[in-house]
C-alpha cells in the first residue's frame, strides 16, 4: 500500500472540485461593475489570480474599475484593493 496526499475517493463517488479564485471588479463605492470588453476569469490558484491582476490593473482602471476584491469560491479573501496610485 502506498501513502498518498491525494484523496482516495473512498468516502464518495464524486470528488469535490476546489473552489476557483476570482476578482470582483468594483466601483469606488464597492458596487460590482462589469465594464464592456473586460472579463475577470476564474483561476485555479491564488497566485494565478494575483499575477493576472498585476498584469492588467492599468487596463481595468482605464475601463472604469476603481478597486478589486479577491474571492475563493464565495469567501472574500481580501479587498477592496484600490487600483489608483496612492
Amino acid at each position: 500500500m502506498t501513502n498518498s496526499l491525494e484523496p482516495s475517493g473512498q468516502f464518495g463517488s464524486a470528488s469535490t472540485p476546489s473552489p476557483s479564485w476570482r476578482w470582483r471588479l468594483e466601483s469606488s463605492s464597492g458596487a460590482e461593475v462589469t465594464p464592456d470588453g473586460v472579463d475577470s476569469p476564474d483561476f485555479p490558484a491564488q497566485a494565478d489570480a494575483e499575477s493576472w491582476v498585476g498584469e492588467v490593473w492599468r487596463d481595468l482602471l482605464d475601463a472604469g474599475v476603481d478597486q478589486v476584491s479577491l474571492f475563493e469560491g464565495d469567501r472574500e479573501v481580501y479587498g477592496p484593493m484600490s487600483l489608483h496610485s496612492a
